[in-house]
């Protein structure tokens, strides 16, 4: 390997996960290949600065990541200047990022990737001041994210229970207004999507044509809840019936609401956003994939 010093970064309270295991199984890889490794637990206060700090003071080469897509962006946000791959050992209650770069389920492989060789280069979104890895959205999928939030069930039961609640008190359909580079648009739906890469956790395909290093990213809109539509998108049809979906691709976009909608970015609710604007960032974050996941994501 020709790296040696390792920051294992662990959100404790991701997923219903228990993650002394995860922690012990990344130790011992460390310690057989006589790496040199250094513990982070986040705790919502700081934790950029803290990250950067231990990076700067222990020269870090690679970083490995235990926790969901909340942790994932979290650490890409810290790390977005400075060049060090970044492995997933996934521990989240819905793992999007990983489950779109084919990480195995498997705690072994997923420790062999994240101290693997094959790095992939994704892009970044801006969305307002955050950054953005996979999946953002505006509608009924955020507020189901608010209500799993403020119940007391994780994982993906969690979210389960709170699915039908959800689309009983949603206001849906919502008013946007999309501005691109082509032209202004005004459209109604009950969600709105800004997809950077193809899939959410739960393994729904809302973007099949999605590639994560084309330096492009898909707004997608479901103009209405078509069950026949949605069920399309789980078995990864791309034939899904333009009246319900509309997709388009761009560099840049402006999105307003008529009234402020609950809004998510990589799992992670933000309020209600009347207003949202996106973009491409110049840097591009390291990620360590599967050795095969190269031949399935073309390259840009």
């Amino acid at each position: 390997m020709n790296f040696n010093q390792v920051l294992l970064i662990v959100n404790p309270i991701s997923g219903d996960l228990d993650k002394k295991q995860l922690i012990q199984r990344v130790r011992n890889y460390a310690k057989t290949y006589d790496l040199t490794l250094h513990l982070f637990a986040t705790t919502g206060k700081k934790d950029t600065e803290k990250i950067q700090q231990r990076i700067e003071s222990h020269k870090i080469e690679r970083i490995v990541a235990i926790g969901g897509d909340g942790t994932i962006n979290l650490v890409a946000n810290a790390i977005k200047n400075y060049d060090i791959p970044l492995g997933i050992i996934p521990a989240g209650s819905a793992n999007g990022l990983a489950t779109n770069f084919n990480i195995p389920e498997s705690l072994d492989q997923q420790v062999e990737i994240a101290f693997g060789s094959t790095i992939f280069e994704m892009d970044l979104l801006k969305i307002n001041d955050d950054i953005c890895l996979h999946l953002s959205d505006l509608g009924l999928n955020a507020e189901l994210i608010q209500n799993y939030e403020e119940s007391r069930f994780r994982g993906k039961i969690g979210y389960l229970l709170q699915s039908l609640p959800t689309l009983l008190k949603s206001e849906y359909p919502f008013e946007f207004e999309v501005e691109t580079n082509f032209k202004k648009r005004e459209t109604s739906g009950a969600l709105l999507a800004i997809a950077n890469a193809n899939k959410y956790g739960t393994g729904a395909n809302i973007n099949p044509a999605g590639k994560m290093n084309d330096g492009l990213f898909e707004i997608i809109i479901y103009k209405k809840l078509d069950i026949k539509e949605i069920i399309k998108t789980i078995r990864n049809e791309t034939d899904i019936h333009s009246d319900v979906v509309e997709t388009f691709q761009v560099k840049e976009a402006r999105i307003t609401c008529k009234k402020p909608v609950a809004f998510q970015i990589d799992g992670e609710f933000k309020g209600e956003n009347s207003e949202v604007k996106i973009s491409i960032m110049d840097e591009k974050l390291k990620i360590l994939v599967p050795a095969d996941f190269t031949s399935e994501a073309l390259p840009a």
